[in-house]
């Protein structure tokens, strides 16, 4: 169908500036910086602070495509109000808590409501805009995410650093207020209250992301094959971490094998298959995961390196990702516009042949001095790449499936984007560290600065990325090293930690790479065919 034979209404605004505000609350991420000032306040460790915010993660991984079914069932309208105002509370518990058991309890409540919100904010946008208009819907819902990235980094760092972390939490619950007043505003979507739930496939589902979740999370501190000494438990010498990973595939065999059978019989399976069902379908899919497994390593990379490496403060952290989350939010707010020239296959490769160019550039350009004109360059380069890719795929699973199965897209994306996140982020650090390791190891037996006495009573299994000042500390209180050593140990050090980050950077572009064989087998789109579906080959019908 062209764009000459229809009409096409154009609907207000008003639906997408709401749904944005929500995600934007969703994705508000004032914890990176709020690290030190929690765990002065609370009297607990960075790592209770960091686990604390993963249970939200781990919740609404969880509990994802079972609350796209619920959201379904009692209106997707219900479920957004539902799914702003526990997360706002949520956030009041924050401000005001007094030890870090409620930053636990808070996170896992948010990520549940999560799990019903997201859902939601898809069926929204399908229900209330179509064609063109959709797909721009799309690209501004998406770049909604950068968005928050960017408002979160700066505001909480300016909080942190002045009037306290709790008041991020406080602006956080006020901005939850505002979407559920706004909720009233938004025209209701009919309920599927016939809906018959799979709860035992929603249990076979989240047993198996929780225990594949919980295994990235913890597989660097544990040991991905051999446990390490900071693993609680083990088997033997091994650790536990693979087994928690054949576990969790073989829940997610006995879901799929379950959901097969009930689509067969004609019954409502938890998420329908047939979403993915299509290659170029599982190809748009598996487009999403490489991406967003290498953005989210980047931009976990990128932070570390800064305030771990180089001391900066949240302030300075936010000003030198500003360019590269920028990029993303202009990427996805403009890529509509190529739709009705380029197909998403064209679009999808040559943005994946960008990132790969961008990151490879990185890695041999990437220094101490983040404001580097090279540096920045390659920063923005793979954000417009990377924003392109991330709006371009939901667009694509989204124009492609009926309206009926939206929540299940918005699910399958969501629950994409946070396994990929959290694979990218446990698979780049481990390998990073593991870098790291391997050459501070080489570079203390090589040296003939160090004698074997002081190799020896170094612990090279608890290597990681350091600042100087920390590396100084550990070998004057654990080493007989002298002076010259120590400095000798520091400047190796440094520029061990450069050459892994360059090295990780350089390997997460061969894995972008990777992404442009199944993006050339995305759909293959005619001008002014996006908007309407999936066309039925490439060739312009007469």
């Amino acid at each position: 169908m062209s764009a000459g034979s229809v009409v096409e209404t154009r609907s207000s605004w008003l639906p997408l500036f709401v749904v944005m505000l929500a995600q934007v609350q969703l994705a508000f991420n004032a914890w990176n910086v709020s690290i030190t000032g929690i765990t002065e306040d609370l009297g607990i460790s960075p790592t209770t602070v960091g686990l604390a915010n993963t249970a939200s993660t781990f919740a609404v991984s969880a509990f994802l495509l079972l609350g796209a079914k619920i959201t379904a069932k009692i209106g997707p309208v219900l479920a957004f109000r539902i799914g702003v105002i526990i997360p706002a509370l949520a956030a009041i518990l924050i401000a005001t808590a007094q030890d870090g058991s409620v930053l636990f309890i808070a996170q896992s409540i948010t990520g549940a409501s999560n799990a019903i919100t997201l859902p939601a904010l898809t069926i929204i946008i399908a229900a209330s805009f179509q064609g063109k208009q959709q797909a721009s819907a799309i690209g501004y819902f998406a770049a909604s995410i950068p968005l928050a990235q960017v408002v979160s980094l700066l505001i909480a760092g300016q909080f942190a650093s002045t009037i306290g972390w709790r008041w991020s939490f406080v602006l956080l619950a006020s901005i939850g207020l505002i979407n559920f007043a706004l909720s009233f505003l938004l025209k209701p979507v009919p309920a599927q209250k016939n809906l018959i739930v799979d709860w035992t496939g929603g249990v076979l589902a989240a047993t198996s992301i929780i225990l594949l979740s919980f295994g990235m999370s913890v597989m660097n501190d544990w040991g991905l094959l051999t446990a390490t000494s900071n693993a609680p438990i083990s088997i033997g010498n091994f650790s536990i971490v693979p087994f928690l990973f054949v576990v969790a595939v073989i829940f997610a065999q006995l879901f799929i094998s379950r959901t097969r059978k009930r689509m067969a019989a004609q019954q409502v399976p938890l998420v329908n298959l047939d979403i993915v069902r299509d290659p170029s379908e599982r190809a748009t899919v598996t487009v999403m995961g490489l991406m967003l497994f290498v953005g989210t390593a980047v931009s976990f990379l990128m932070p570390l390196y800064m305030q771990v490496v180089q001391g900066f403060v949240g302030i300075q952290v936010s000003f030198a990702v500003i360019p590269y989350t920028i990029s993303i939010f202009v990427a996805n707010t403009l890529v509509a516009r190529l739709y009705g020239r380029f197909a998403p296959r064209t679009i999808a490769s040559v943005s994946m042949t960008v990132v790969t160019i961008a990151l490879v550039w990185l890695s041999f350009t990437i220094a101490n001095d983040w404001g580097q004109l090279s540096v920045v360059i390659g920063l923005i380069v793979l954000g417009l790449a990377q924003g392109c890719v991330v709006a371009l795929v939901f667009n694509s699973l989204l124009t492609s499936a009926p309206k009926e199965n939206a929540g299940d897209v918005g699910a399958i994306r969501g629950l994409t984007h946070n396994l990929s996140g959290s694979a990218g982020i446990a698979v780049a650090s481990a390998f990073a560290v593991g870098l790291l390791t391997s050459g501070a190891y080489a570079a203390a037996n090589d040296s003939e600065v160090f004698t074997p006495e002081i190799v020896e009573q170094i612990n090279f299994d608890n290597v990681n990325f350091f600042t100087n000042a920390q590396l100084e500390q550990v070998l004057t209180d654990r080493t007989d090293a002298t002076d010259e050593q120590i400095a000798y140990a520091v400047d190796q050090f440094t520029q061990s930690r450069l050459d892994a980050l360059r090295t990780t950077m350089l390997v997460l572009g061969g894995l972008a790479a990777l992404a442009i064989v199944p993006a050339r087998r995305m759909p293959g789109f005619q001008k002014d065919d996006l908007y309407v579906g999936y066309p039925e080959s490439d060739e312009k019908k007469s």
